[in-house]
């Protein structure tokens, strides 16, 4: 409990999942040594930097609640689950989808910090070729460049401070994306290379007129689109006048759309179009 010093691990090079959370670590570097590890999890520490020497196996890792500023030094091959989440508002777990063998050793003591990671701009994106899951939510991220992993599915950004979205070209095969209580007040910068996008959270940003959304049509997967908490969403026939743009969608704010509220969408398109002529 209260570990601030993990030199002993050297020793176990088999160990293949290794959980160190609620600590007092500053320095990971001992677990150079495990080049077996498959897991980790370092929640809850006092390490400032991410940068690990390049584990061959790793797949997922944890670096919740930290002293973290950037992203540099994460170097892993084989890593598809990353999360260094900031101050989120509440304790939470991290959800792991694997199924490992657990074979290691767990150290607990109460200890709580928070990342602050400003800039997504030291991701190694030519060496995490296999990440699929990004977990940044709670951090101090103000834009989305740097962001574009190849692989990436799933990147989570609620919390942040983002008001600019840029590179999102990149994201070619991202399928969710979270940008929950962030500053965003302009729809600019979405692309017609997501073509796999099919969940967008857009809750709580500052997006006041329905010509932001849209700015979406070029997303041609999106079926699920969340809007609520935005001035937009005030307005009068909000789910109409959404649905009138994005035909597509299957859910908004995570209600279905309705057969009816699609045909009188639909109505609405048609007398916009009849006044643009």
């Amino acid at each position: 409990r209260g570990l601030t010093d993990i030199s002993l691990l050297k020793r176990f090079i088999h160990l293949r999942y290794v959980d160190l959370s609620k600590n007092k670590l500053k320095d990971l570097a001992p677990l150079s040594n495990l080049t077996q590890l498959l897991w980790l999890k370092v929640d809850g520490n006092l390490l400032t930097s991410a940068s690990l020497q390049e584990l061959p196996y790793l797949q997922v890792i944890s670096f919740d609640r930290n002293q973290i500023m950037d992203l540099e030094g994460i170097t892993h091959p084989l890593l598809a689950n990353l999360s260094l989440k900031g101050d989120t508002g509440h304790l939470s777990s991290f959800l792991w989808g694997h199924s490992l063998g657990k074979v290691g050793l767990t150290f607990f003591s109460l200890w709580h910090s928070e990342n602050k990671i400003q800039s997504a701009l030291g991701l190694s994106h030519d060496q995490l070729f296999s990440l699929q899951v990004l977990e940044l939510r709670g951090n101090e991220i103000k834009t989305t460049a740097g962001l574009g992993v190849s692989k990436l599915k799933k990147l989570y950004l609620a919390k942040n401070t983002i008001c600019s979205l840029e590179g999102l070209e990149e994201f070619e095969q991202l399928e969710t994306l979270h940008l929950r209580d962030n500053k965003l007040e302009a729809l600019d910068g979405f692309s017609d290379s997501m073509k796999c996008l099919q969940y967008l959270n857009l809750r709580n940003n500052g997006i006041k007129s329905f010509q932001e959304v849209e700015k979406l049509q070029v997303l041609p997967m999106l079926q699920a689109l969340v809007l609520m908490d935005n001035p937009c969403a005030e307005e009068p026939d909000y789910r109409l006048e959404v649905l009138s743009r994005l035909s597509r969608l299957q859910r908004l704010d995570k209600e279905s759309i309705e057969e009816e509220e699609r045909e009188e969408a639909e109505k609405i398109r048609q007398r916009r179009k009849e006044k643009e002529k």
